[in-house]
C-alpha cells in the first residue's frame, strides 16, 4: 500500500529513446498492461522506423513480459502481411496467445501496380481494410481468481466493454432447460422439466471484431433481427437453448422487433482529424487534393497540414476501449511505441496511468501536447462535476 505522505505518481511518464534500452531500467511486474501498435515492418511510406525488425524481436518482447504483471494482457496491431511473424516472436517470448482482435475498416488505400496494354485491369495488392491485434497474456500464477486476487491482472473487463444497444437492456429470462443440478432419467436422457432462471446484463457480450462503420463495411455484414422475445417473458426451449435470434415467443413473451445490419453491435470509427490534432496546431489546408495519387501523398507537406503529421494514428475511442478491456481501474499501462500518443490520450481518459516511449522527438512532442490536452479536459470535466449547483437564495424573491 501506497505512504499517504508520499505524493501521487504522475499520471504519464514520456520517454525518448529505443523502447528495448528503456524498459531494461524498468522494474519487474511493475505494469498492468500493454497496449501498443507497434511498426508493421512494411517500410510504410519510405520511413526507416517500419523497417527496424524491432517488432519481430523476441529479445523485446521478452523485455516487455518482464515488467508485465503476471497475468497482464499485452494488446498489439500488426499488419495483415506481416502479423505471423510478430506474434511468433510474442510467443517464443514466452506469452501465451489468448486471441486476435480484427479491427475492419473501409478506408484504406490500395499501394498497388496497377499494369497496362494487354494486361490491364490487373494489379499487384488488395484494398487494406483490416489490422489484426494479437491479445497475449504473461503467464499466470496460480488460478484467474488468485491471479486476479493477487495483482489485478489476467482478466478481461467484459461488463466494462459490453456494447449497448436498444435490444439488448438485459433483465430476467426464464427458460426450461437442462440445469444446474438436473439429472439423467433412467433411460439416458436428460430430464428437461426444470425451470432455468438466469440474468441477461445489460449489452452485448464485447467481440473480437471491430469495425469502422464505413459504407463498405456495412455492406459486408448481413442483416440481423435483434432479441425476438422479451427477456421478461417465458420461451420456447429449443436446441440452442439461447436468448437471442430466433428464439419464439411462448406464453407472455414480447417480441422487441429491432432489425438491421449486424455491423450495429461492433463499432469503432477511425480517427478524426479533430482527433488526431487535439492539443497540436494545424491549418485548414489540404495538403493534398480529394484524387491524390499514393506519390502526392507520400511527397506532401504533412506537417504543414496537421499539427500531429504521424501517419497511422489510432483513434483514441479504440485505444480507450482496449486499454478499458485489460487494464484494472487505476492501472499502469506501457506503450513501446508511442507514437503520437493515442494510447495515452486514451489512458488519460479512463483513469490509468501511461509509460509512452518512442523514438522520434518530434512524435514524443506531439504526444506530451495531445495527451497534457486530454489531461486538461478530464480534469477539468472532473471538476466542473465536483462543483456544488449554487443555492438559491432563500428570500429571494421569485419572478
Amino acid at each position: 500500500m501506497r505512504d499517504l505522505n508520499e505524493p501521487a505518481p504522475a499520471p504519464f511518464v514520456l520517454h525518448l529513446g529505443d523502447c528495448l534500452d528503456v524498459m531494461r531500467g524498468m522494474a519487474d511486474n511493475s505494469v498492468d498492461a500493454i497496449v501498443t501498435d507497434p511498426p508493421y515492418e512494411l517500410g510504410f511510406m519510405g520511413n526507416s522506423w517500419d523497417a527496424s525488425g524491432i517488432a519481430n524481436s523476441v529479445e523485446m518482447w521478452r523485455e516487455a513480459l518482464r515488467v508485465l504483471k503476471p497475468g497482464g494482457h499485452l494488446l498489439a496491431f500488426s499488419g495483415s502481411r506481416t502479423y505471423h511473424r510478430m506474434t511468433v516472436a510474442i510467443e517464443d517470448a514466452g506469452f501465451e496467445i489468448r486471441d486476435q482482435i480484427m479491427w475492419v475498416y473501409g478506408s484504406g488505400f490500395p499501394k498497388s501496380k496497377n499494369l497496362d496494354g494487354t494486361w490491364e485491369g490487373w494489379g499487384t495488392a488488395l484494398k487494406p481494410a483490416h489490422e489484426p491485434i494479437a491479445v497475449a497474456r504473461k503467464p499466470l500464477v496460480g488460478t484467474v481468481a488468485a491471479n486476479v486476487l493477487a495483482f489485478g491482472t489476467g482478466a478481461l473487463n467484459i461488463d466494462g466493454c459490453r456494447v449497448h444497444s436498444d435490444d439488448a437492456q438485459g433483465g430476467e429470462y426464464s427458460v426450461k432447460r437442462f440445469a444446474p443440478g438436473a439429472s439423467v432419467n433412467k433411460d439416458g436422457n436428460w430430464r428437461q422439466d426444470v425451470e432455468f432462471v438466469g440474468e441477461m446484463k445489460p449489452g452485448r457480450w464485447p467481440a473480437n471484431l471491430i469495425h469502422d462503420g464505413s459504407v463498405e463495411v456495412l455492406a459486408a455484414f448481413p442483416d440481423a433481427p435483434g432479441q425476438q422475445g422479451d427477456l421478461t417473458g417465458h420461451s420456447k426451449d429449443r436446441l440452442s437453448k439461447g436468448i437471442f435470434g430466433d428464439m419464439k415467443a411462448a406464453r407472455d413473451a414480447i417480441a422487441r422487433g429491432d432489425s438491421g445490419s449486424a455491423a450495429r453491435f461492433f463499432y469503432c470509427a477511425k480517427a478524426s482529424r479533430a482527433d488526431r490534432n487535439e492539443g497540436c496546431t494545424s491549418s485548414d489546408v489540404p495538403a493534398v487534393a480529394t484524387e491524390a495519387t499514393m506519390r502526392e501523398r507520400e511527397i506532401a507537406d504533412w506537417p504543414a497540414r496537421n499539427g500531429n503529421h504521424h501517419p497511422t494514428v489510432k483513434p483514441t475511442d479504440l485505444m480507450a476501449y482496449l486499454a478499458r478491456l485489460v487494464t484494472p481501474p487505476g492501472g499502469l499501462v506501457l506503450d513501446p511505441f508511442m507514437g503520437s500518443g493515442s494510447t495515452g490520450k486514451a489512458c488519460m481518459r479512463e483513469g490509468f496511468r501511461f509509460i509512452g516511449i518512442d523514438m522520434t522527438p518530434e512524435y514524443v512532442e506531439i504526444a506530451r501536447a495531445r495527451i497534457e490536452h486530454e489531461l486538461a479536459a478530464v480534469t477539468a470535466a472532473a471538476e466542473a462535476a465536483a462543483t456544488p449547483a449554487p443555492q438559491r437564495d432563500l428570500f429571494e424573491e421569485v419572478a
